[in-house]
C-alpha cells in the first residue's frame, strides 16, 4: 500500500491529505501528490479551515463491495464519500473518498474526457459530498454541479456536464 500525506499552509488555512491505495496505479492515473493538490485547491477556494480528508484509491472489486454494503447496490462506482462530520482542536475531520482508477478510466473514454480530468472532476464530487453537497432533488444538483464546473474551470479542465 501507497501512502502519502501533504500538509499545506497558506493564509491561516491548513489542509491535511492522506492518500492511500490498495490497488496498482493505471498507466496515465494522477499520482497521489496530485490527488491530494486537486483536494487542498478546492479546500482553499471553498476558504475552509484545518480540514483532514483520506482518499483511498481502490479497485473495482473493493468499491463494488462497499457500494454493496453502503448504498445497497451490486456495481462497481467511480466514487463513494464517508462523511466523518467531526471536529477536534479546531481541526475538522470531513471524512473518506474511496475512488476507484478503473471506473474512472472507463467513463473518461465513455464521456470523451480526458483520464485526469475525470479522476479531478470524481474528487472533487466526493469531497463536495463530505462537504454536505447532494445531487438528490434539482436545485441542489444544479448547485452542486454549477460548483463543480467552476472549480475544474479554475483548474484549466473543462465542463464535465457539456
Amino acid at each position: 500500500m501507497v501512502c502519502l500525506k501533504t500538509t499545506t499552509i497558506g493564509d491561516s488555512l491548513v489542509h491535511e491529505v492522506e492518500v492511500s491505495r490498495s490497488t496498482e496505479r493505471l498507466s496515465g492515473e494522477p499520482d497521489e501528490a496530485q490527488v491530494a493538490f486537486w483536494l487542498e485547491f478546492v479546500l482553499d477556494r471553498l476558504d475552509r479551515q484545518s480540514t483532514e480528508v483520506s482518499v483511498l484509491i481502490v479497485g473495482e472489486e473493493e468499491i463494488a463491495s462497499l457500494n454493496a454494503q453502503y448504498r445497497g447496490l451490486e456495481n462497481a462506482t467511480n466514487v463513494l464519500s464517508f462523511p466523518a462530520d467531526i471536529s477536534v482542536e479546531e481541526v475538522e475531520f470531513l471524512g473518506d473518498i474511496v475512488i476507484c482508477s478503473q471506473v474512472v478510466k472507463l467513463e473518461s473514454g465513455l464521456y470523451g474526457r480526458g483520464f485526469a480530468d475525470r479522476y479531478a472532476h470524481m474528487l472533487i464530487h466526493g469531497l463536495l459530498h463530505l462537504l454536505g453537497y447532494d445531487h438528490l432533488e434539482e436545485g441542489a444538483r444544479t448547485r452542486m454541479e454549477q460548483l463543480e464546473t467552476d472549480l475544474l474551470s479554475r483548474l484549466d479542465m473543462g465542463n464535465p456536464y457539456e
